[in-house]
């Protein structure tokens, strides 16, 4: 046997380290073929495992001489009788601390020439050391089906075909979409869940629409049953949606009948709500002199309540004190017989007691006014708020236009503008303006402070559409040419004005949903700078105004 390249140790850490460390090599990957491995020439019995009686991989000496692949050395040490480990040749002790790794032996083995495993189809002829890269590149080496679900086992020069052609689990492009399927589900994809297959309208009309254009088919399909767009005019026709249009195109005369007496519904809803408003505005002035009256009557009621309880305290006081003097008083009378000076303090103990009782029915009335007060004071101000909501309303309704033109005054604005570089409000808004009495309906924000792109350099000015009551019978989208301007106030018509025309496949321009508070705004970020604007605001006030082409809207 050829001389070990390593000396036997000093301790059992240093002769045998038994990590897994030491398995990471060509050797481990050979475990599994170890004893079916065919050597060139005949295999020498010194290289041969007396343990597991196959090739020696990574070759551990043990004290004796005999070699022992490190895994077999490994479950002797570990199943070993009390005794301790023996060798299986001789009968040796083998002692952990004179075991040493065999490099010079390891390399004889990694140098003998081998069969590859898959012979004799593959007639190639490698050293042990290569076996496993070999292998790894072997054309007749068996592989499983990579594929999931595939349980079959190919070697290597068929796998390719396998995998893209006749395995039944391949991944195959759907036909419509493109996208890749297990080939056993593609059908059931192509007919149930591919969003690409053209399928039958569901409402039985002649159309075959791609599944995931159902719902957008929907909303035009001819066949869909639909409410009349006048439903909540009093219209209450429901039909197919074609037969809903011819119905729309042929009554008119009588849904501009409902849509009148709807508008002339709601201007006698108005009319009531600014006689209510009214009425509550003389309601809140007649309580408002009702608590001014109060108020006086409270004040001095007020301030002879307070020098009242410094006199019942002070009564109170004297009380006890009259009290103890008439204690002391009665002793000494029990003793002298009786003075005509106790006769005299009982008087003025009587007259001191009535000055409380009468104080104490003072506080009790002061107490009974002071209720009063707070519940008149609860009514003034349930009115209070019940008027500023119904003179909100009533100015809304006062500066609502119908020309397409809104003219609108932004008082304070200092305060305002520094409150808005301070994050609040993010901007202010118009009361809503119409085009046409029965027209759109819009509004006007206004960032002082600038948005977006303008944001602390420049005036940002935006108009938004929002719900009205006669969208059903406008044309959508809004296409009117839209004017903004900030007004000159020193009387040179030196306006500063910006115009656009909508483009009719921004959303902005749609008709709004009928639940939202209006769309997206629309107009210039970079409005004006804030530096050219002081020429614009006189008296801390600056003019907006919007202007709406009305050329080409019929009138209702």
């Amino acid at each position: 046997m050829a001389a070990a390249d390593t000396k036997p140790g000093g301790s059992e850490e240093s002769s045998l380290r038994s990590d897994e460390s030491s398995l990471r090599s060509w050797e481990s990957e050979l475990t599994s073929v170890q004893h079916s491995l065919k050597f060139v020439a005949p295999l020498k019995e010194e290289f041969v495992c007396p343990v597991c009686r196959g090739v020696v991989l990574n070759p551990q000496q043990n004290s004796c001489g005999h070699i022992y692949c490190f895994l077999c050395l490994q479950k002797l040490l570990e199943s070993s009788s009390p005794s301790g480990p023996v060798c299986p040749v001789d009968g040796a002790v083998i002692t952990p601390a004179e075991v040493f790794q065999d490099n010079c032996c390891k390399r004889e083995i990694s140098g003998l020439e081998v069969y590859c495993t898959n012979s004799p189809e593959c007639t190639s002829v490698v050293t042990l050391r290569h076996l496993q890269d070999h292998r790894s590149c072997c054309e007749y080496e068996w592989l499983p089906c990579g594929n999931p679900g595939c349980r079959a086992v190919l070697q290597r020069r068929q796998l390719q075909e396998h995998l893209s052609v006749t395995c039944p689990h391949r991944a195959e492009p759907c036909p419509h979409c493109q996208q890749p399927q297990r080939l056993r589900l593609l059908q059931d994809h192509v007919q149930s869940f591919c969003p690409e297959v053209e399928v039958d309208c569901p409402t039985g009309c002649s159309l075959k629409v791609p599944r995931h254009k159902l719902a957008e088919h929907r909303e035009a399909c001819p066949e869909l049953h639909v409410d009349c767009s006048y439903k909540k005019f009093g219209c209450s026709v429901k039909d197919r949606r074609r037969n809903v249009k011819l119905h729309e195109d042929a009554a008119v005369a009588h849904h501009m009948l409902l849509v009148l007496r709807s508008n002339t519904h709601l201007e006698q809803q108005v009319e009531v709500l600014q006689e209510e408003a009214l009425l509550r505005q003389q309601e809140v002035q007649t309580d408002s002199l009702l608590l001014a009256a109060l108020q006086k009557k409270m004040l001095p009621l007020q301030q002879q309540n307070s020098s009242h309880e410094h006199l019942v305290s002070a009564a109170q006081r004297a009380l006890c004190r009259q009290q103890d003097v008439l204690s002391s008083v009665q002793q000494v009378s029990r003793g002298l017989g009786g003075l005509e000076d106790l006769e005299e303090l009982r008087k003025s103990l009587d007259a001191a007691i009535q000055e409380v009782s009468a104080a104490e029915a003072l506080r009790e009335h002061l107490g009974t006014l002071g209720e009063k007060l707070k519940h008149h004071s609860g009514l003034l101000d349930l009115h209070a708020a019940t008027l500023g909501h119904n003179k909100q309303r009533l100015q809304e309704l006062e500066a609502t236009s119908y020309d397409g033109r809104l003219i609108w005054k932004i008082e304070d604005f200092g305060n305002r503008r520094e409150a808005e570089v301070k994050g609040q409000p993010p901007c202010l808004s118009s009361v809503p303006f119409q085009i046409g009495r029965c027209g759109y309906k819009m509004a006007s924000k206004v960032y002082l402070n600038g948005d977006g792109e303008g944001r602390g350099t420049h005036l940002s000015l935006y108009v938004v559409l929002m719900p009205g009551d006669f969208d059903a019978l406008l044309p959508w989208p809004f296409r009117q040419t839209v004017s903004l301007s900030v007004l000159d106030q020193s009387g040179a018509a030196n306006h500063r004005s910006l115009s656009f025309r909508p483009d009719p496949a921004s959303k902005s321009f749609q008709r709004p949903a009928a639940e939202s508070v209006g769309n997206v705004a629309v107009g210039f970020s970079c409005f004006i700078p804030l530096d050219q604007l002081a020429a614009y605001v006189k008296d801390d006030t600056l003019f907006v105004k919007v202007k709406v082409d009305m050329a080409g809207l019929e009138h209702l």
